[in-house]
């Protein structure tokens, strides 16, 4: 008799848990299903800014609303280096816009951005990004406490479709622009035979971010790291061509992706990221580098800042790339560091 009451128990617990969890899912599908079918004021305003295929795109995919001094440093920069497009910061806790009043107070948050006109503060809304897209019904089914590397992965399905709807350039928010990539449409080495994820760029609804896309969908694994950024634009590039060594300092065209030498991004790799935070005898001038990727991800335990008065690269990096932040940083204007 205990035994039978033990499993009864069980079987009830189990059919609970069932009708729970499908409920959840059941009302995040209603709940995604009625956001769509109204127009979207952030949409709309998105579509405006970025209609030429020519922006700067920057995301936040948590609900983070105080940027780093690292990512207000990104932004700054890329404002400087592409003065004549637009760079937009997408962040997932912002409210919605319904104006530009509300547009001009969420930028108005962050006085090292305002003095850019080309700067523009927008909310992420997933459902609507992925809409229309392979990863909508991914993102409907996802559970994000059973991954864990959900952050990571959302952030690279969102760029993905990102480039595919808007197109233009995509920066991680620990990259530095130092002058600007002509190029359209094109991919970062990381190493001879690796593809980056961290910045890249290409035309409105080019065929590779496509493909990238539905590669995102089917050879999904989140609890791999990389497998959905790096690894995936190395996956989908390696279809197009065979993938040879670099032998100068000029890019490999594969098919039509041009495959940039790690110089442009990655002067200092990911082995080496705390040479950042290090004193130089001798600044080095990255006259072969587009942009520097600061490897934030390695430096999560360790939280190495920007010393004010250190003269380490970074600080420099600042002082040059992204003055407004260092000043702010300097004066202790601001309360985002």
């Amino acid at each position: 008799m205990n035994a039978l009451k033990v499993s009864g128990i069980l079987l009830f617990a189990a059919t609970a848990g069932f009708i729970f969890t499908t409920t959840q899912r059941m009302l995040k599908v209603h709940f995604l299903i009625s956001r769509l079918s109204k127009p979207s004021m952030v949409n709309k305003r998105a579509e405006e800014i970025l209609k030429h295929g020519n922006g700067v795109i920057f995301l936040e995919t948590t609900d983070r609303m105080e940027p780093s001094s690292l990512v207000l440093c990104s932004i700054e920069s890329a404002a400087r280096v592409y003065p004549d497009r637009p760079v937009v910061y997408f962040m997932k806790g912002l409210q919605d816009i319904n104006s530009e009043d509300d547009e001009k107070r969420a930028k108005g948050k962050f006085p090292s951005l305002s003095p850019f006109n080309n700067v523009h503060i927008l909310p992420l809304r997933l459902d609507e990004l992925f809409n229309n897209t392979p990863l909508l019904p991914w993102y409907i089914k996802a559970n994000p406490k059973n991954e864990r590397f959900w952050i990571h992965n959302l952030s690279d399905g969102c760029r993905m479709t990102m480039i595919w709807k808007y197109g233009g350039l995509y920066f991680d928010t620990d990259v530095i622009s130092m002058r600007p990539i002509t190029e359209k449409n094109f991919l970062t080495a990381e190493h001879t035979h690796t593809s980056g994820s961290s910045v890249f760029g290409l035309t409105p609804h080019h065929s590779f971010a496509w493909k990238s896309l539905n590669d995102f969908v089917q050879n999904y694994n989140g609890g791999l790291w990389g497998n959905q950024g790096p690894s995936l634009f190395t996956r989908v590039l390696s279809k197009l061509c065979v993938l040879s060594d670099f032998k100068t300092l000029d890019h490999i065209v594969c098919g039509n992706i041009t495959f940039m030498h790690p110089q442009r991004i990655y002067p200092i790799p990911y082995e080496q990221w705390k040479k950042y935070f290090e004193v130089w005898d001798n600044m080095p001038s990255f006259n072969n580098s587009y942009a520097l990727h600061l490897w934030n991800y390695m430096n999560s335990n360790e939280k190495k800042t920007v010393v004010i008065g250190s003269n380490t690269l970074v600080e420099n990096l600042y002082k040059y790339y992204c003055p407004l932040v260092y000043d702010f940083l300097l004066n202790n204007k601001s309360t985002v560091i």
